[in-house]
């Protein structure tokens, strides 16, 4: 019997390691197959694509590695090589989303009105030589004009590389389109940071040199690649002045009924990101490195996962996408609210990443479908005006309302997502009724 107990054991250690083995495997090859499939499926996407919308791809690359590089390591700069005050660094990064914001109204539209290819020749430059310029800057008000500056200029840089990618693919494919400028843009977040550190080994100012010379090859890019291909269309709006052209665009009530939920929605989900630092610093859960760790992998989520989700998502209403998109907030909320535990902060990132991947391009497509023919860079840079004021005003309210209780942010920002969405799922639904 004790032979008999002990052959019947080993056998059922022998199955019970041989299930976990083949389960292991199966996992693995799950794994390999999920990431052929994401590559195969992204390069297939890329061949079809037509050269101008490739250009505008890269530009989101370049741009997103840009900011990679540069992002990380600012405040470094601005308190050790600069000498600035800690209390105004924050302020002071702030210009640059102000430089956008003060421009947009001006020149928002201009690729409506001189072209798409000028209109990035002039801003991939004007950004890539400001970078440049704060190497040698010293000073916090030298920096803020530079700052300001800059971001004149990129405020036309992210919509009129869309309009290019909008102007040359089909409608029914653009929100694919639209996913991948994010999967390029998540993209390069995640490679400029490396980039970034190996030049802060020499000087913190080079990480300055770095961004520059990323916006510079975009210009050599655009020079070398991209024709014009903007479709004139014999109205007589070339000559109208652009805060005209803009005003006519927030004065679309569809368009302004759609940015409004949008820009609350943004503003309150850009708590999590500028708030999340500190809370998670404060409470002992995570180091500076490891909340550098836990943005990396929410970027790692959309180069991953992007495409993927908005394939499942395609045949879906947009007022189901954005519902569900709604559902992720309120549970990226919920997990703050309840604990600074490590595993609730991977899921409140995680959530967040699913909400932007399912939610942002199918509002662009929505606001490129709003836009009349000849005014298509026009609407696009109002929406991008949106992201700019989220960039302004949201870590400021956020950090606000966290310096007045920890948990602040969170328990105004679940219902104000939260009603944000429900209004944007109107909006979506009208406009699929109304063709």
């Amino acid at each position: 019997m004790a032979a008999v107990s002990v052959h019947v054991k080993q056998r059922a250690c022998s199955s019970g390691d041989g299930s976990i083995i083949h389960r292991r495997a199966d996992a693995w090859s799950f794994d390999v197959t999920t990431s052929t499939n994401i590559l195969s499926s992204t390069l297939a996407l890329l061949r079809d694509t037509p050269r101008p919308a490739r250009i505008g791809l890269a530009l989101f690359f370049v741009a997103g590695l840009a900011d990679g590089v540069l992002i990380p390591f600012f405040a470094l700069w601005a308190q050790q090589d600069a000498g600035i005050a800690t209390e105004y660094i924050g302020l002071l990064f702030g210009c640059y989303a102000g430089g956008e914001l003060v421009a947009t109204p001006l020149v928002g539209g201009i690729a409506d009105r001189i072209g798409r290819r000028p209109t990035l020749l002039i801003s991939t430059a004007g950004v890539g030589l400001g970078f440049l310029l704060l190497y040698f800057t010293r000073g916090a008000w030298a920096a803020a004009a530079a700052l300001l500056l800059i971001g004149m200029f990129e405020s036309v840089l992210h919509p009129t590389a869309a309009t290019v990618i909008a102007d040359t693919v089909p409608a029914d494919r653009l929100r694919r389109y639209f996913s991948l400028t994010r999967m390029m843009s998540n993209a390069g977040s995640m490679i400029g940071p490396a980039l970034g550190a190996l030049l802060a080994l020499w000087s913190l100012g080079l990480v300055f040199v770095g961004a520059g010379a990323c916006l510079l090859i975009g210009t050599g890019i655009v020079a070398i690649g991209l024709s014009e291909t903007r479709q004139r269309t014999g109205e007589a709006d070339d000559d109208d002045d652009g805060l005209v052209a803009l005003t006519a665009a927030f004065r679309d009530r569809r368009l302004a009924f759609l940015l409004l939920p949008v820009a609350i929605m943004e503003i309150a989900l850009s708590w999590i990101e500028a708030v999340t630092p500190l809370y998670a610093n404060n409470a002992g859960t995570l180091t500076p490195s490891g909340v550098g760790l836990l943005f990396t992998y929410a970027g790692a989520l959309g180069v991953l996962f992007q495409l993927p989700v908005t394939e499942a998502s395609s045949r879906m209403s947009g007022s189901k996408i954005v519902l569900i998109a709604g559902a992720a907030q309120a549970l990226a909320f919920a997990c703050l609210l309840s604990s600074t535990a490590l595993p609730l902060l991977v899921a409140a990132v995680s959530f967040l990443a699913l909400s932007g991947m399912l939610v942002r391009p199918l509002t662009q497509v929505i606001v490129t479908e709003l836009a009349p023919a000849n005014a298509r860079a026009t609407y696009l840079a109002a929406f991008a005006a949106v992201g700019d004021f989220k960039d302004t005003i949201g870590p400021a309210t956020g950090v606000y309302l966290y310096a007045v209780a920890a948990t602040l942010p969170w328990l105004v920002g679940l219902p104000a997502a939260a009603l944000a969405t429900l209004a944007l799922a109107v909006v979506a639904r009208r406009h699929e009724r109304g063709g």
